[in-house]
């Protein structure tokens, strides 16, 4: 094994590095994959059935034709309108979002910041000092959110330096991991020490480092997965789950409640299932939302109230929206957390709309 187990590989960029892909589906997946990056290890390409046409995990990270299918858009929550300077976003008052890496150890097929993988060079964060005085010059800041790409795929060295400088910052309470790794590649958590030891140094009983990972199905639930989930809450981190809900690989109720109820088991409390995002190569992969609404209740009527804790919600432009409820024609929703704090706790009416994959495919509902 390599000196730094970032590089724990090796990685397949390149879909003739795929053997299980015949050679006729590889000639017409190029075409997708010269517009939208594929990349993987051989680790995760272990997990798929490549019997099965429909294999869930295939779909979550093998190219697809229905990709070039004209529909959604690079930004599709405007988060450029929330950057205050190159891989820094303060959408929310108390939290800060820094994109600390334009590299995943996989890329989803349903990715909604494709523009990072396009325009790699201005999509992340570069100006670290920059961004630590930011943070520092907002008091309003407790919470600061690391993601990418993901951070996991940097050095340990220099993410650990990153997330040092935040923790120096008195007025930050909580930092956040969102990461894929333990999903893509557990091996990168359960042999780094260095990487542990960074979680047991920064996550102290009064300040936690969160780690929000990302599995998506339960095969992805691994003997291996789950020990490295395990290793870092031992290290002391608090870990949470969140899954966008994929047409394909989780849009079963059975199969989201297993996912569920795996999740509440080992401790990796769920925590949101959302809305797949409107963004360009998307439309193959989203579920609309009065479906989705539909599965998620189906699915929690399965599990216990542990795994009940989740949520489902929308990442919109304007807040991040909770759906809670569909009765007599009408869909409900929530702010669960709004860009303008006037709007936190609105909810909102809509007249039930079956297509709607987005907030903006529906007329709010003004009397009656």
């Amino acid at each position: 094994m390599a000196n730094d187990p970032a590089q724990h590989g090796p990685y397949l960029t390149n879909l003739d590095q795929v053997q299980q892909l015949k050679g006729a589906d590889r000639t017409v997946l190029e075409k997708v994959a010269k517009r939208y990056a594929f990349r993987c290890n051989d680790y995760y390409l272990s997990l798929i059935d490549w019997d099965d046409p429909n294999d869930p995990i295939r779909r979550i990270v093998v190219p697809s034709i229905e990709e070039l299918d004209k529909w959604g858009r690079l930004d599709p929550s405007d988060e450029k309108t929330y950057t205050v300077m190159p891989g820094v976003e303060h959408k929310y008052h108390s939290t800060a979002l820094l994109l600390v890496s334009n590299v995943c150890e996989g890329i989803c097929r349903y990715c909604f910041r494709k523009r990072v993988f396009i325009k790699p060079q201005s999509e992340y964060l570069r100006d670290v000092p920059a961004a630590i005085q930011y943070i520092r010059e907002h008091p309003e800041i407790s919470n600061v959110l690391l993601t990418g790409g993901d951070p996991l795929v940097l050095p340990t060295s220099q993410l650990a330096d990153i997330v040092g400088q935040v923790r120096d910052i008195e007025h930050v309470q909580i930092i956040r991991i969102g990461t894929r790794m333990p999903a893509f590649n557990p091996y990168r958590i359960t042999e780094d020490p260095a990487l542990l030891a960074m979680f047991e140094q920064y996550s102290s009983p009064e300040k936690r480092m969160y780690v929000m990972t990302h599995f998506v199905h339960p095969r992805e639930l691994t003997d291996i997965a789950i020990k490295a989930v395990g290793k870092l809450q031992a290290a002391g981190a608090i870990t949470a789950n969140q899954t966008p809900m994929i047409r394909g690989v989780n849009d079963d109720p059975e199969v989201l409640a297993e996912l569920l109820a795996k999740l509440s088991f080992i401790g990796d409390v769920p925590y949101y299932v959302f809305q797949c995002r409107p963004a360009m190569g998307n439309s193959a992969y989203t579920v609309p939302i009065e479906e989705g609404y539909e599965i998620v209740e189906q699915a929690k009527a399965r599990v216990s109230g542990l795994a009940k804790r989740v949520r489902f919600t929308m990442s919109h432009a304007t807040g991040k929206m909770e759906i809670i409820g569909k009765v007599a024609g009408r869909v409900f929703f929530k702010y669960h957390r709004a860009a303008n704090d006037a709007d936190s706790g609105r909810i909102i009416a809509f007249a039930s709309n079956p297509k709607a994959c987005w907030f903006d495919d529906y007329e709010e509902v003004t009397g009656g």
